[in-house]
């Protein structure tokens, strides 16, 4: 392919979105203006599904939303002036979902390559509303994303706990996330999703390359699982410190996982019970809590520590068969070894990891970065910086971790510099009142994750 013009690029084309019921698999068509057709395949598994009368419609209805909000992959290459949507529109409200998703969900991607996409992104949409989505007699099974690290673990063990029927379920070929998923014993199921072919090329080519709001479309793929299958619940493990993103110098807030935060979450859910699904609960069972609370209950969970993991170059870098699960030089290994220091005995975490990460001196700046001090919070999903300042500060007083190197260089030269308040624990561990956790569940979750 010769160099891609993105500049050159006036409109980004929603084209059509198919299902065969037949066989799982379903079609996203997207172009630049009249270009070569981009098409992304997905293969929902338990093919032939029988879809027929209000079902077959929701199917239908949350297809369309999953193809509007998968084309944000597509969109990024060059971010031309115009959306064209072709076929039916959506509403008003559905369209200023679609805009606040774009704008935030490549918050990250737009810092990065110099852009601005505020106030740039226009969806058209129909001029009446949408009717409201019926109710569809879904059972009380629960669709529980899995992606491998604790938190979902965390989700899927509470659930079991409390008695609630769950399939865990994944998108792609991870095979760590098959792994333990394999682990919990539970039913799977495993959506297969191909990118179109021709996005790699663009991205050789020129096209503008970057983060982009992951769990948003995973969220709308699941959502198609979910009534496929006729389950009423899709569960996913965000807590509640997604909802806070790196504050940079010049640029303001900027969220890397702006799309597992409360805003998205709040307004995704309303899409699928408003348009969608009248009895199809979207919702993660974490959000009320911190990532300390999170920590603190998965220590008591036994049986997954040689199957977890958090680190996500872990999936990039290892390939197919890794030969180890934490590369231990990444934010999400740090962080996830701190936030699990306090409360899990040193012994098994070191084991887990293979090293310990605190008696490491030249990983200082990660921790600082995780800390915010001296830097602003690393582009990942990771905890708040004051999470982070709370783990590192009960480790300073902990006999079996304060001789490590960076604990007493926390001890030495970070901790005199903060207030009391900026390093206290016991605000973290409370239960937050914001999440969409059903009433008769969520009061059974709290007693769950009580100290």
């Amino acid at each position: 392919m010769t160099e891609f013009d993105r500049g050159a690029v006036r409109a980004f084309r929603f084209l059509d979105c198919r299902l065969d019921a037949g066989t799982g698999e379903a079609r996203l068509d997207y172009a630049f203006d009249g270009g070569p057709v981009m098409t992304e395949r997905l293969r929902f598994p338990g093919a032939p599904f029988a879809l027929q009368g209000e079902r077959a419609a929701a199917v239908q209805r949350a297809l369309r939303l999953l193809h509007l909000i998968a084309g944000v992959s597509y969109y990024k290459a060059a971010v031309p002036p115009e959306i064209v949507i072709e076929g039916e529109l959506p509403d008003a409200a559905t369209a200023a979902f679609l805009t606040d998703l774009y704008e935030n969900g490549l918050g990250e991607f737009a810092y990065r390559n110099g852009l601005n996409l505020r106030g740039k992104i226009r969806f058209p949409h129909a001029d009446a509303p949408a009717p409201a989505a019926p109710a569809l007699g879904l059972s009380g099974q629960a669709i529980v994303a899995i992606g491998g690290g604790k938190d979902s673990l965390v989700s899927i063990e509470s659930l079991r706990a409390l008695g609630v029927p769950q399939t865990v379920a994944w998108i792609g070929a991870s095979p760590l996330i098959a792994a333990c998923a394999e682990r919990t014993g539970l039913p799977t199921l495993n959506v297969q999703r191909s990118l179109s072919p021709l996005l790699f090329e663009l991205n050789k080519a020129g096209a503008y390359n970057g983060h982009i709001p992951v769990t948003a479309i995973n969220s709308a793929i699941l959502t198609v699982a979910a009534l496929l299958h006729g389950a009423g619940q899709v569960v996913f493990s965000n807590e509640r410190s997604a909802s806070y993103g790196s504050l940079i110098p010049g640029a303001g807030e900027v969220n890397h996982q702006w799309s597992k935060g409360w805003a998205f979450e709040r307004a995704f859910a309303a899409q699928v019970r408003e348009r969608i699904a009248a009895d199809l609960h979207y919702y993660s069972l974490l959000r009320p809590f911190s990532e300390l609370a999170v920590a603190r209950r998965f220590a008591r969970i036994e049986g997954y520590d040689r199957h977890f993991s958090s680190c996500n170059r872990n999936f990039h870098i290892l390939g197919e068969r890794p030969a180890q699960r934490w590369c231990g030089a990444c934010p999400k290994c740090q962080f996830v070894f701190l936030a699990l220091a306090p409360f899990m005995p040193k012994p098994r975490l070191v084991a887990i990891f293979g090293r310990n990460l605190l008696d490491e001196p030249e990983l200082a700046p990660g921790f600082d970065a995780l800390m915010e001090y001296r830097d602003h919070k690393p582009f990942e999903c990771v905890g708040e910086g004051r999470e982070s300042r709370a783990a590192m500060d009960l480790l300073a007083d902990s006999p079996a971790w304060r001789e490590d190197a960076l604990v007493r260089r926390y001890a030495r030269e970070i901790r005199p510099q903060l207030a009391e308040a900026d390093r206290a624990l016991a605000p973290l561990l409370e239960a937050s009142d914001d999440h969409g956790i059903p009433g008769g569940l969520w009061e059974r979750l709290r007693a769950n994750f009580g100290a």
